[in-house]
């Protein structure tokens, strides 16, 4: 833990990664028990043929989106919270800051209750050890993300191949049972959806890791490794998540690997595999939550705010208050994306391909045309029908791009703080 990551500026060539590193933690990230939850939901309202076309497209718009915010968070080194000074203003970008840190609170606290909870049920042990259980593991997900991306690349490097052969495991398993494509072929969908709906429910389950997503990519060595890593986590990975809850709803009808697992007889791989996917997710969960608190909070303390912010995590698992969270965190993940396409505006259209220095950059407190860019995206996926996220990022970028070109007083780009008036 000698150092911390780099909170507040660029991280320096020196700190740059490999392919292997930066893959192996992004696809930590994207294994996650929610992700197959929403497979499932698609695996009873769509035949096979149809299901593997609408998983493949949603995950390539999903790691389009996310690897291009992977190569500007290459290029300048900075994370989405940092780039957010840049578009949304000094103090402006605390807005952004906040959204995105407690959205990340709000999915550690369900994790933290989660894997106590299955715990308990899987194996048997006394109720009572379940608020025990959760405080054990709220503050020990975060000791990875306290030692920082070395941490996360440590228990990463180890954990995804156990898990990819642990999910090959079930799916061969799981294929044997049902006989084969032709099995799944004669499943009869039992609910109904419309593709764009199963689309959105694909995009809509990583789209706001994808925005947070930067805090890794910036560390990758050239701005290839970082868009290659990206996509293997937000194309393949998070595309192997929904096509796992898919099959196992469509021959189990249980959508968690881990009950899947159970329910093939592999108890034991269950539990490492619930340890293992609930861990490479929490730690990169709090670690997102503490760049955001550090940019939030203006200091280099990223330790410690990650260890308060497992805390906080820890006292709403405890409270039970993470059921009444999940609602809001979800309509908060509408309210992220349009952050990411000001931010494809900004570094594109004004800053043309580079940002400069951020310790050097005389940034306005708010950036009014970024702010108005950001709100008029939000409201559009906010009520748009079809593929919110999209609308959003779209509406968002568009927006900004037409502000630009706008010369008039009002939507300069700085509005003085209270303190110069």
């Amino acid at each position: 833990m000698h150092q911390s990551d780099y909170p507040l500026s660029e991280v320096p060539t020196g700190a740059r990664k490999g392919l292997l590193s930066t893959s192996a933690v992004l696809l930590g990230f994207t294994f996650f028990t929610a992700t197959m939850w929403a497979g499932g939901t698609l695996g009873q309202a769509f035949p096979i043929g149809q299901l593997l076309w609408i998983i493949l497209i949603g995950n390539l718009l999903l790691g389009s989106y996310a690897a291009v915010l992977a190569y500007i968070a290459c290029k300048s080194g900075l994370n989405s919270v940092l780039m957010g000074r840049f578009c949304f203003g000094e103090k402006g970008s605390k807005l952004s800051d906040f959204i995105l840190g407690f959205t990340q609170i709000g999915w550690y606290a369900w994790g933290t209750a989660t894997i106590a909870l299955v715990l308990v049920r899987t194996t048997g042990m006394p109720e009572w050890l379940k608020i025990p259980l959760m405080v054990l593991f709220g503050f020990g997900f975060c000791v990875t993300a306290m030692i920082g991306y070395k941490g996360m690349d440590w228990l990463s490097r180890f954990a995804v191949p156990a898990m990819m052969l642990f999910i090959l495991i079930s799916l061969f398993t799981g294929l044997v049972d049902v006989r084969g494509f032709a099995g799944l072929s004669q499943q009869t969908p039992t609910e109904s959806m419309s593709v764009a709906a199963a689309i959105t429910v694909i995009i809509g389950t990583f789209i706001s890791g994808g925005t947070q997503a930067t805090n890794w990519s910036r560390f990758a060595k050239t701005p290839k490794i970082a868009v290659i890593a990206t996509l293997a986590a937000f194309f393949v990975g998070n595309g192997l998540m929904v096509l796992t809850g898919a099959l196992g709803t469509m021959i189990y009808q249980q959508a968690d690997i881990v009950d899947v697992l159970i329910a093939q007889g592999f108890v034991t791989i269950a539990v490492l595999m619930l340890f293992l996917n609930i861990w490479t997710t929490q730690d990169n969960t709090i670690y997102n939550f503490a760049v955001a608190g550090c940019n939030l909070l203006r200091t280099e303390k990223r330790r410690l705010v990650t260890v308060g912010g497992a805390a906080i995590g820890t006292v709403l698992a405890v409270g039970g208050m993470y059921n009444l969270l999940i609602p809001f965190l979800v309509l908060l993940g509408t309210f992220i994306p349009p952050m990411g396409g000001v931010i494809m505006a900004d570094f594109w259209l004004k800053h043309k391909g580079r940002y400069p220095a951020l310790d050097t950059a005389q940034l306005p407190d708010f950036n009014r045309r970024g702010l108005a860019a950001y709100a008029l995206g939000a409201g559009a996926a906010y009520f748009s029908p079809l593929l919110p996220p999209l609308v959003g990022v779209a509406v968002a970028a568009g927006s900004y791009a037409v502000l630009l070109r706008v010369n008039h007083a009002t939507l300069s780009d700085s509005l003085p703080s209270i303190a110069k008036q």
